[in-house]
């Protein structure tokens, strides 16, 4: 029954996109001294979510669209960074890292507020 509210939905897939960023970050800080290695982003979470490969509408008319049976996938998430490279090639910033790792978690914390307040509003209206 609670799967199926939207608002639940919307914040597991904000952790899963916090989650997808940190791993990201540190496969590319774990590559920080690797000669030619281009460093990683993940799109933007509104990005994603709004554009219909997140999103799970419910068609309620025949005329509706129906985007229920498409997936986010890796290849789409997942693209090439477009810092600039330093002379071996490598374009790993620590420093840009280190910000994006803060704002992952940040995001990652927004995504449980919003799950725990649902879920506090939840056992309020049914008390």
């Amino acid at each position: 029954m609670f799967e199926n509210l939207s608002v639940l939905r919307m914040s597991q897939a904000m952790t899963n996109h916090a989650s997808t960023r940190q791993s990201v970050i540190a496969e590319n800080v774990a590559h920080a001294d690797t000669p030619a290695y281009k460093a990683k982003t993940v799109k933007p979470f509104a990005e994603l979510y709004g554009s219909g490969d997140g999103a799970q509408l419910k068609s309620t008319r025949s005329g509706h669209l129906d985007f229920q049976h498409s997936s986010i996938s890796a290849q789409n998430v997942i693209v090439p960074s477009e810092a600039e490279a330093s002379p071996n090639g490598n374009n790993v910033g620590l420093e840009r890292e280190l910000m994006n790792a803060s704002i992952a978690r940040h995001d990652f914390d927004t995504a449980i507020a919003i799950y725990k307040s649902t879920l506090n509003v939840l056992r309020t209206s049914i008390r």
